[in-house]
């Protein structure tokens, strides 16, 4: 059964990273009440994940693979980058990953407002997926844009305030969430598919552009508007209440928010049955709307699961050993729970699949797990040094960045664009509330201020796979063509035989 397959693939992606918490409560930060709620919300969140996977496989990843390619079919050049930004524009809208960095935001510094944030994210996703849509019909050199883009997000950055720095490159991160990824891909996919040439380096992309639009929008944002700085959000404490009770609580305003989140999207595959894909059959539409009741069902899980237990043991936990013990400790755990937790990111198993489906089974979703484990635990280390050390945000950024740029002069292209795409991917969910909750918590227990200490960590988590990535695009590369120049000649072949 798929379902059974799928919950196999979630439990070996949270486990783990459960495990590693169960240990440390015994060891180095005894949790309390909070171990409870964390097992619980490991257990909603592994059922979540296999639901959440099993609705994207049927029902989101199709639609939008077959609305790509009926837009492009079209030969509507207007139509289908209008349509890009209307995607992109009401998905983030609806995306819970944004609403949760959004109100972290906002509790640590008022002066910035939640709505306007948001606001402003899914406009600058909604402009770069149109613009990722029209790099593939006019087959426009992605290296190129990045270079332009991350040019000018860099001279943007000198002049915005530094409370939006971090923010402004955590919401490039935090936009591409379990939502936003498997249809932006599937929109890709199915664009390059009709358009034709290099589909395998067409087919990525697109997520790093649209990654791109949200650092912009709110580096501007941050220009305009002066946030009014913040001390550490005090913890409000919280009525004693049974396990079950904790949970239930959580159900119906996290399944308003999925419901936000699914509206949009299912209005838009209403409008794509209508106008774009007349011919879809009675038992396809069945397994579309199956896969939104089952994504539906699955996200509510998740992030019952997130908010009612992983994001209280996270800070807690960041809280008491940055507080009880040493700085290395601190470092090792975050890059520990780096390693772990992106495993448990569920548009990372939707990236590293269509990866292997593109390049024909060449490359292995397990090696682009494996290496965007070792990018993650980095970032996270790193942010967990800086948030001891008190270290500008800008001594990581600029440099990161910068090999990152470099490598794409020497990488494969297709392994570029999905660098550029994994580096979002990697900073879902898990990133966004247990690990950002972790560095909110250490930052908080060492007195920082977590507006230009502990935002930054997402940025940190999509930065590393780029360089990881790429990395390993280089050494599949030389691996290539060491294979083809160790490969006998179809002549030479023929001269030897001839000769004997």
């Amino acid at each position: 059964m798929i379902l059974l397959e799928k919950l196999k693939e979630a439990a070996t992606s949270v486990i783990p990273v459960m495990a590693l918490v169960w240990l440390l409560h015994f060891t180095a930060a005894p949790l309390g009440d909070d171990l409870g709620r964390f097992l619980a919300g490991g257990a909603l969140l592994i059922l979540g994940l296999a639901v959440f996977l099993l609705g994207a496989e049927i029902g989101v990843v199709p639609v939008g693979s077959r609305a790509g390619s009926a837009l492009t079919s079209r030969r509507n050049l207007p139509l289908l980058l209008g349509a890009g930004f209307v995607i992109g524009f009401l998905i983030t809208v609806a995306e819970p990953d944004v609403h949760v960095l959004a109100q972290q935001v906002s509790a640590v510094d008022p002066g910035i407002s939640h709505l306007a944030l948001v606001g402003m994210i899914a406009v600058g996703v909604g402009l770069f997926v149109a613009v990722a849509l029209g790099r593939i019909v006019f087959q426009v050199s992605l290296r190129l844009l990045l270079l332009a883009f991350y040019g000018l997000i860099f001279a943007c950055a000198a002049f915005t305030a530094p409370a939006f720095l971090g923010v402004a490159f955590d919401a490039g991160g935090a936009t591409t969430g379990p939502m936003t990824v498997p249809f932006i891909m599937a929109l890709g996919v199915g664009v390059a598919a009709v358009r034709g040439g290099d589909a395998r380096d067409d087919s990525f992309g697109l997520i790093g552009l649209a990654s791109i639009g949200p650092i912009l929008s709110v580096l501007l944002l941050g220009m305009m508007h002066q946030g009014a700085g913040g001390a550490p959000p005090a913890l409000a404490g919280e009525e004693a209440r049974g396990l079950a009770a904790h949970f239930l609580a959580l159900v119906p305003d996290t399944a308003a928010e999925v419901g936000m989140a699914l509206a949009p999207l299912a209005g838009l595959f209403a409008a794509f049955r209508i106008f774009l894909l007349r011919r879809m059959t009675r038992t396809r539409l069945l397994r579309v709307v199956m896969g939104l009741l089952y994504t539906f069902l699955g996200l509510v899980c998740f992030f019952v699961g997130v908010k009612g237990g992983f994001i209280p043991a996270g800070s807690s936990l960041g809280r008491l050993i940055a507080v009880t013990r040493p700085a290395w400790l601190l470092v090792g755990t975050g890059v520990a729970l780096g390693a772990l937790a992106v495993l448990a990111e569920p548009a990372v198993w939707v990236l590293t699949r269509q990866v292997e489906e593109v390049s024909g089974g060449s490359i292995r979703s397990r090696v682009i797990l494996i290496t965007l484990c070792i990018g993650v635990a980095s970032a996270v280390g790193l942010a967990m040094f800086r948030v001891a050390g008190g270290h500008s945000l800008w001594y990581f950024l600029i440099p990161g960045y910068a090999l990152a740029l470099g490598l794409t002069f020497v990488c494969p292209p297709m392994f570029t664009a999905i660098a550029f795409d994994s580096g979002g991917v990697a900073s879902g969910p898990m990133a966004s509330t247990f690990i950002l909750a972790f560095t909110l918590g250490a930052s908080g227990g060492l007195g920082g201020n977590p507006i230009t200490d502990a935002f930054g960590v997402i940025a940190l988590i999509a930065m590393t796979p780029l360089i990881a990535i790429q990395a390993l695009g280089i050494l599949y590369g030389r691996a290539a063509r060491r294979r083809k120049a160790a490969r006998p000649l179809p002549h030479a072949a023929g001269e030897g035989a001839h000769d004997k």
